[in-house]
């Protein structure tokens, strides 16, 4: 920083106008420092630009952006009032440890959406040539997320709102700056055009959780219009166990992104009466000792408790887990997932990558069968899934669910199947299912491939239709309460938390999750229900 910046910045010690009250002692450590912003012209931006990341000694520990956002935005406060952005306490941890790339995980009205407006806001009319995209999940987000922008031009100082900044074309979701070749724009997720053709020097997703149609899909076009050193901030309240988000959050040490996680208590004003000391619970005594919650936070976390029940997880989060488990909408029953979801073991062995895990090793002379869900074996798309399944109790011994089709999933089917004391293999016919039974059958020659009917008058394979389909994911519900024990996978039981009852009343996995592991297990437990039907599985062995 030269001494030149320094001059641009000095001490102010009066607190923000209009800003959220603080407690003394907060305003003494922070004594609100401030920017003098006026006179600034273009090349002035330009030089705050060059440094809005940088803590000068005479901001304390704030950033130059954090100072710059509140001498020169302003935001709507809940109360319909103007007031200067000061940032809040998850703004500022947001901005402690940013990345280039982010992924943040959050409880309500953190105040994320609005902070990353501000610092795009702030890049885009400090750094000439910027193009900054914000997308929202739905058309309503994308107007309130333009409004808080156009709330930043309208409001800065005539100097700058005259001068450099005087804005050009203009339309509803698209702010352009002529002098600095910068542009500002916001759009839904489900615009199939957003970012096509452009190159995005700034990118924010919100509630990307909650994205329509293939969030995945969608998400791998735009950030192919980042730039390669562009800002990436991917945000969103938790929406259950899967999908894209959740697959992110769970990478994201991978893939170098920066995990923020925001829980509730963060946000000060989340406070009601004061809970009775003599009545806490062990688990709020726990979160007392271990975050510092006061007795009006605990009363207000009991208020929530009360009025949003099931979903309470999911809409306040207060740990990065339990919060992706909150869903409302499962087809099974939440509660026995949980609880299982809590006991299962790790595998004791893993094979082809982690794409095969396996419980319950073969016992002689124990009767098996593979149960098989077939996709079409690109690396985009479903998986194929195989469930290991053992045949007197039903009990899961293995799981596979890998990006292979064809004559690939036949060979490990045949060799799953031989090592499993030639377990019997049931493949769902339909679509990909035809060509994966004529492999098993030739080249692979596997030795106990099920037929429907019988070999005589039925056809190989299981077919899943309207009639059986329902059936046989009701057979899978009830087991998932009476026998949870049966179950070892996480990530069944995850898939399940994300098998839904959708719109139409259909039942499938929720979009950008999948349900290849759901779907092969349940095929599984039907096949095996005819089986165990049949007196010493006479059925079976007329067949063979």
């Amino acid at each position: 920083m030269t001494p030149g910046e320094a001059e641009s910045l000095c001490v102010c010690s009066e607190a923000a106008g209009g800003a959220p009250r603080e407690s003394a002692a907060e305003s003494a450590n922070r004594k609100a420092v401030n920017l003098k912003i006026l006179p600034l012209d273009a090349a002035e931006l330009i030089r705050f630009g060059s440094i809005l990341d940088q803590r000068p000694a005479i901001l304390r520990g704030e950033t130059v952006g954090i100072a710059l956002a509140r001498s020169l935005l302003k935001v709507r406060t809940r109360e319909g009032r103007t007031a200067r952005l000061n940032a809040n306490p998850a703004q500022r941890l947001f901005e402690e440890r940013r990345g280039r790339q982010n992924i943040v995980l959050k409880a309500r009205q953190m105040g994320i959406t609005t902070w990353t407006a501000a610092r795009f806001f702030l890049k885009t009319i400090s750094r000439p040539g910027t193009l900054t995209l914000q997308v929202a999940h739905t058309q309503q987000a994308a107007e309130e997320i333009f409004a808080i922008v156009h709330r930043f031009v309208n409001l800065l100082p005539e100097p700058l709102r005259k001068g450099p900044l005087k804005t050009g074309r203009s339309n509803v979701r698209q702010i352009v700056f002529p002098a600095l070749d910068s542009q500002y724009r916001v759009v839904t997720a489900g615009d199939r055009n957003a970012g096509r053709g452009l190159t995005v020097q700034n990118m924010h997703c919100s509630e990307l959780a909650r994205w329509p149609g293939n969030p995945a899909e969608i998400l791998a076009g735009l950030r192919a219009s980042l730039e390669p050193e562009g800002e990436l901030i991917l945000e969103s309240t938790p929406d259950g166990v899967g999908g894209c988000f959740h697959e992110l959050w769970l990478k994201a040490p991978e893939t170098d992104m920066v995990r923020h996680f925001f829980p509730w208590w963060l946000e000060k004003r989340y406070r009601a009466a004061a809970a009775d000391p003599a009545t806490l619970s062990e688990e709020e005594r726990a979160l007392i000792r271990k975050h510092g919650l006061d007795l009006e936070q605990i009363g207000f976390r009991r208020k929530l408790r009360a009025d949003y029940r099931s979903l309470v997880q999911q809409e306040f989060a207060e740990d990065d887990e339990s919060c992706f488990l909150a869903s409302g909408q499962s087809v099974f029953e939440i509660d026995a997932l949980d609880e299982r979801l809590k006991t299962v073991s790790e595998p004791v062995e893993s094979r082809f990558n982690g794409d095969l895990a396996i419980w319950l090793p073969p016992v002689a002379p124990k009767k098996y069968l593979l149960a098989v869900d077939p996709a079409g074996g690109g690396n985009d798309g479903d998986y194929s899934a195989i469930q290991v399944l053992e045949v007197e109790t039903g009990l899961q011994c293995a799981e596979f669910a890998g990006h292979v089709g064809g004559l690939e999933l036949a060979r490990i089917v045949t060799t799953l199947a031989r090592e499993y004391n030639r377990a019997w293999v049931v493949v769902e016919r339909n679509n990909h299912g035809s060509g994966v039974l004529a492999y098993l059958e030739s080249p692979c020659e596997c030795e106990r491939v099920y037929w429907q009917g019988g070999r005589q008058n039925g056809q190989p394979g299981w077919l899943t239709t309207s009639l059986s389909r329902p059936a046989a994911l009701g057979r899978l519900g009830a087991a998932l309460v009476d026998e949870p024990m049966r179950f070892q996978s996480r990530r069944l039981l995850a898939e399940c938390r994300t098998f839904v009852r959708l719109p139409n009343g259909n039942a499938a996995a929720r979009a950008g999750a999948h349900d290849d592991r759901v779907m092969a297990m349940a095929i599984g437990l039907a096949a095996r229900e005819e089986m165990v039907g049949k007196s010493s599985f006479q059925l079976l062995a007329s067949s063979f």
